[in-house]
């Protein structure tokens, strides 16, 4: 790979490699995917020399992925492996004087804070709190940690919390009480216990454990995937978090910003209670003085566009500094100098790093390409490091020089020698068609390697979730187009209306409107598919998850033009499914009101059209999924066994929204892979990863 390159020269250069070894490709198929390393979390040591990063390694056959923590030189040469990677290890944060890596690890049981020195010496542990350690950040006199932990909020100290873990794990009888909404969220129960912000010393002689955000509610709040909605000031005074101060949180997107000191015993002050929606990612800039953060208008809407904010400290208002900007403002980070920000955010469907002054001008976009992320600024200013992947690479660290982000340099090579050995020929490109209404709509073709244009392929178009989301420029782990691609499909990633970084109006389109603009919009690019000489247009399957489960369970009673559906978590009845789900803002924003008010759900109620359903299905659904819950999809495939369409259900009893553990995955692609084969005739799925199911009813 080269080291010198921007990152939409850098997708541009793996497409014209990929399509000038054609024919010495092979495909990229589910294995090669297991064997791809996942480069993760990574920070930059204060003096700028060196980076500490995650690599986690897929065991499909254990059925986890441990990760390993790295340590590599900012300005080249081999990088070396500071942790054995038996367990999992990840999240490394340098101490304020560099000479220490913090990290959480899973080598004794439950998630806890170690630490390994850069003088060399085993990891030694730092933190033994009685309940898991989700993330962390430094005190900045490196004296002490404060904690993100899921605690018993009746408890004021450890001993209590202990006391109360030994109990809950004793005893005999499981069963649940609830008395309030969002009992359970996204995959878990919330048993009692609520997300705190904990101060511990990192060794004996530092301050005393407290529990900062003490109450009975989530501070900072849940946020899918982990979320950084805490920061200690720089002077070590204040801790700022996000925390939701509404009494119905199954009905609330709200959240606000909340200080208090960081030596503990005061009250917390709310800072953005003006605002009854989103308010969070603070972050203190360096000198102090400014609180910058992502901020939402529309109470109940999760997929508002998130702004820019400046908190000024000493007068404590609030200003926005992206009001005409036209997308989701991602992560931010501060330059050194307090004078300006960094942003991600992504532009019809490619990510880009921007930089904002504080006095109001519009944004510079400073790298265009992949999905960076990770934002970390040198302490000079001079560079800008970041973690990025690609439609047809996958994440490393990145470096950019802050000036006209020229100069960028790939800093991790993790998996280049994989990647070049199987000669995949990946590869993406970009189609636009119009829109009923003029709308231009963007798509990804992803050819199978070793492409012939004589020939004629069968094909696969992709829905994303969301509603609101977007099929980018970035690598994924779950729905990746190139193994699709790789079991020899012409593979079309759809953004129709309502997909993310086409501006606000675009997005907007689709709120109580699933089945109508959207609907044509990918019937208009089913047909741009269609029209390719290479495609055979009576061999096109669709699939999708999340929104685009309900698309395709939509597409089931309204179009006979598919001849196989995949239905991964997605909706069947809209009005059971309200009632089922945790996140009761969702439907209620989506549908206009609740089901007993809004005649919306019945509008855009799959189940309705049942007695059209005429194409094979294969259903997906997890057993904790409480986002999209289970019952969704066993009646999808009741309905389908009654009308006698071929049908096929695979079910985990270990998965939420997403199929995330390495072995469960296999057997997703295998089962996906060999429905496809069945009706499109593209290669088999794997018939090992296929009887690996330890339940299988014929």
């Amino acid at each position: 790979m080269s080291s010198r390159l921007s990152g939409r020269a850098f997708s541009v250069l793996l497409l014209l490699l990929a399509s000038g070894t054609a024919g010495l490709a092979r495909p990229f198929r589910f294995d090669d995917l297991a064997r791809v390393q996942r480069v993760g979390g990574f920070s930059l040591s204060p003096d700028g020399q060196w980076i500490a990063y995650g690599v986690g390694t897929p065991d499909t056959a254990a059925n986890r992925t441990p990760s390993a923590i790295w340590l590599a030189s900012t300005g080249g040469g081999a990088p070396r492996r500071l942790t054995s990677g038996d367990k999992r290890d990840s999240d490394p944060a340098f101490s304020p004087d560099g000479k220490t890596i913090a990290f959480l690890s899973h080598r004794e049981g439950g998630s806890q804070v170690w630490l390994i020195r850069l003088s060399g010496g085993e990891p030694q542990k730092a933190t033994s709190f009685p309940t898991e350690v989700n993330s962390f950040r430094w005190a900045p006199d490196g004296r002490s940690l404060v904690v993100a932990s899921d605690v018993f909020p009746e408890c004021q100290d450890v001993s209590c919390l202990d006391k109360k873990v030994k109990a809950r794990e004793g005893a005999a009888i499981k069963a649940r009480v609830a008395e309030r909404l969002l009992f359970r969220h996204w995959d878990a129960w919330q048993e009692g216990l609520r997300t705190h912000l904990w101060r511990l010393p990192v060794e004996p002689g530092g301050p005393a454990a407290s529990d900062l955000t003490p109450g009975d509610r989530d501070a900072p709040a849940f946020a899918v995937g982990g979320g950084e909605d805490y920061e200690i000031s720089p002077d070590g005074k204040d801790l700022v978090y996000a925390s939701n101060p509404d009494k119905i949180l199954a009905s609330s997107t709200n959240a606000d910003l909340w200080i208090v000191p960081y030596a503990g015993g005061n009250k917390a002050a709310d800072l953005t209670a003006g605002n009854p929606a989103f308010d969070g990612s603070p972050r203190f800039s360096p000198d102090g003085k400014w609180i910058a953060y992502r901020a939402q208008r529309r109470p109940g809407f999760e997929s508002d566009r998130f702004t820019l904010l400046l908190l000024d400290r000493a007068s404590g208002r609030s200003r926005e500094l992206t009001p005409r900007f036209d997308d989701w403002v991602e992560e931010i980070a501060w330059a050194p100098d307090s004078r300006s920000i960094y942003f991600v955010s992504t532009i019809r469907a490619h990510g880009t790093i921007f930089r904002i002054g504080l006095d109001g001008a519009d944004p510079t976009p400073l790298w265009t390409g992949g999905a960076p992320a990770h934002l970390q600024p040198s302490r000079d200013g001079r560079r800008l490091f970041f973690h990025a992947g690609f439609a047809t690479h996958p994440p490393e660290i990145y470096a950019i020089d802050t000036a006209g982000g020229k100069n960028a340099n790939a800093l991790t090579h993790t998996n280049d020698a994989f990647l070049s050995e199987g000669a995949f020929g990946m590869n993406a490109s970009e189609r636009w068609v119009a829109a009923s209404d003029g709308a231009k709509l963007h798509g990804w073709l992803v050819l199978p390697p070793g492409f012939d244009a004589s020939r004629r392929y069968p094909a696969v178009l992709l829905i994303h979730g969301g509603p609101q989301g977007v099929w980018g420029d970035g690598w994924s782990t779950r729905w990746n187009p190139q193994v699709f691609a790789g079991y020899g499909y012409v593979v079309y990633a759809a953004n129709p209306r309502g997909s993310t970084s086409f501006g606000r109006k675009f997005l907007d389109e689709i709120t109580g409107d699933w089945g109508g603009k959207v609907y044509d919009d990918l019937m208009r690019q089913t047909d741009d598919l269609a029209s390719l000489p290479y495609v055979d247009r009576t061999k096109i399957g669709a699939a999708g998850a999340s929104y685009g489960g309900w698309m395709v369970n939509w597409l089931l009673g309204h179009t006979d033009r598919f001849a196989a559906f995949v239905s991964h978590d997605g909706i069947f009845d809209t009005k059971s499914m309200a009632f089922e789900t945790e996140e009761l803002w969702f439907p209620k924003a989506e549908f206009g009101g609740w089901p007993w008010t809004s005649d919306v759900y019945e509008k855009w109620n799959p189940s309705r059209f049942v007695d059209k359903f005429h194409t094979p299905t294969l259903v997906v659904t997890s057993e904790k999924d409480f986002r999209v819950p289970f019952g969704q999809g066993l009646q999808l495939f009741t309905a389908l066994q009654l009308k006698n369409v071929p049908s096929k259900l695979l079910t985990f009893p270990d998965e939420g929204h997403w199929v995330l553990k390495p072995g469960n995955s296999r057997l997703w692609h295998a089962t996906v892979m060999d429905w496809l084969h069945r009706y499109l005739g593209g290669a088999e799925g794997d018939p090992a990863a296929l009887e690996s199911a330890y339940s299988i009813a014929r």
